[in-house]
């Protein structure tokens, strides 16, 4: 991960913790409650993606004969 975004994404846990819990978190602790959610909750995301992609990508290959369908020789048929 980009430094800037490890950053944003460590000011953006200590913002939550001082307006939601009312409580400050240093840099250090927003570092490592980053990486454990990104060890934890990182795969199910990603594995959720996927499965969104595939079902994505099959419905539309279930469906590509009626969507790329061209009817031949249709000169001079009405």
């Amino acid at each position: 991960m980009e430094k800037e975004v490890r950053a944003e994404l460590i000011g953006s846990i200590q913002s939550y913790f001082e307006d939601e819990l009312e409580q400050e978190v240093c840099e250090m602790r927003a570092g490592l409650l980053l990486d454990f959610f990104f060890k934890e909750a990182g795969p199910l995301a990603y594995n959720k993606g996927v499965d969104d992609a595939e079902r994505f990508f099959r419905e539309k290959l279930e469906d590509l004969s009626a969507t790329c369908y061209e009817p031949p020789m249709s000169y001079g048929k009405s």
